[in-house]
C-alpha cells in the first residue's frame, strides 16, 4: 500500500457525464464516517473530449486523486488508458474502478462482483442452478454475463431484440453462453433457475412486456439491476406468480466496497442502514 496515504487525506471521485444524480458520494461518505477515516469522495464531472487529459492528470498525480470510480460513457476509455487493466477488465472492454498503485494506474470492473454479491447476500444458493436466462444483451449485461459464468452456471441463455448483439456477447464469452431472439424466452425458461433483467424495461415508470415465469424451476429466483423502482415491474411479475425476487440496489452498494478498500485501505460492510440511507434518497429524489 502506498505510505503516502498515511501523510494526507486520500481524495476519491465518481466521473462521468453526467455525474450530478450519482449516488456514489452518499455511499462512500458513509463508509468514511462509519469506519472514521481520513479522506473523501466527490462526483467529478468530464466530458469526453476532457476525459484523455484527466486520466493524464490522475497518472502524473497532478489531479490530487487516489483514484475513482467510473460510469457512462467512461468506461470503455478507462479501460483503454489505464496502465494495468486487470484480466475482467480486458474481458469485458471497460473499467469502472481505477487506482494508482506502484506508480500505475490499474484498473478493474466491479459490476460483476457486485451482481454477484447482491444476490449471495439475498438468495444464497442462487449459483446452484445449472441454466439461466439473461434478458439484453447490452452494455450493462457484459459484466452480469461474465459473474454468472464464473460462478459456474452452466448454461446461460441470452435473450435480445437484437440477435446480434447476443451473439456478440456469447462469442466474447464462451461455449455457455447461448444467444436467442425475443420470441424464443419462453422455450429458454423451461427449467431455469436464474432469470435477470439487464435491460431498462421498468426502469422510471416505463412499461414492462408480461413475461409468464412458470416454466422455470419452482425454487427460481428472478433479479433485476433496474433499482428505481426497487419493485420493478418485471420483479412484481415474477413475485405475483409465486417466485422469489432480489432487486437491483445491492449491486450498486456491492460493487462500491472493492474501489473503497484500493482508496481508503479498509474494507467496508454493506448493511441494512447503509441501503436505508439510499432508499431515503431515492424516495426524496
Amino acid at each position: 500500500m502506498d505510505d503516502s496515504r498515511e501523510t494526507f487525506a486520500p481524495r476519491a471521485f465518481v466521473t462521468g457525464f453526467p455525474v450530478k444524480h450519482s449516488r456514489s458520494p452518499i455511499i462512500h461518505g458513509h463508509w468514511l464516517k462509519t469506519l472514521a477515516l481520513p479522506g473523501s469522495y466527490c462526483t467529478h464531472e468530464v466530458a469526453p473530449e476532457d476525459f484523455p487529459a484527466f486520466v493524464q492528470s490522475l497518472k502524473s498525480g497532478t489531479s490530487g486523486f487516489v483514484g475513482g470510480n467510473v460510469t457512462i460513457p467512461h468506461k470503455e476509455m478507462a479501460f483503454k488508458l489505464a496502465d494495468e487493466p486487470d484480466d475482467l477488465s480486458c474481458e469485458l472492454g471497460a473499467s469502472n474502478t481505477l487506482w494508482l498503485e506502484d506508480g500505475k494506474l490499474k484498473a478493474t470492473n466491479t459490476d460483476g462482483q457486485g451482481f454477484t454479491a447482491n444476490l449471495d447476500e439475498r438468495h444464497p444458493g442462487w449459483d446452484k442452478s445449472g441454466s439461466a436466462v439473461i434478458l439484453g444483451a447490452g452494455g450493462a449485461s457484459r459484466a452480469v454475463v461474465q459473474a454468472v459464468r464464473d460462478r459456474g452456471v452452466r448454461e446461460i441463455h441470452l435473450v435480445n431484440r437484437t440477435v446480434a448483439r447476443a451473439v456478440e456477447l456469447a462469442d466474447r464469452f464462451g461455449m455457455t453462453v447461448h444467444p436467442h431472439p425475443m420470441g424464443a424466452l419462453a422455450e429458454v425458461m423451461k427449467g431455469a433457475g436464474l432469470f435477470i433483467n439487464t435491460t431498462s424495461l421498468g426502469m422510471e415508470g416505463e412499461a414492462a412486456p408480461a413475461i409468464d415465469f412458470s416454466p422455470m424451476q419452482q425454487n427460481a429466483v428472478v433479479t433485476d439491476i433496474v433499482y428505481i423502482p426497487l419493485m420493478t415491474p418485471i420483479l412484481a411479475q415474477a413475485q405475483a406468480q409465486g417466485f422469489a425476487t432480489v432487486d437491483g440496489l445491492g449491486m450498486l452498494l456491492h460493487q462500491a466496497a472493492p474501489g473503497f478498500e484500493k482508496w481508503f485501505g479498509q474494507r467496508p460492510v454493506v448493511d441494512e442502514v447503509l441501503r436505508a440511507l439510499i432508499i431515503a434518497d431515492m424516495e426524496q429524489h
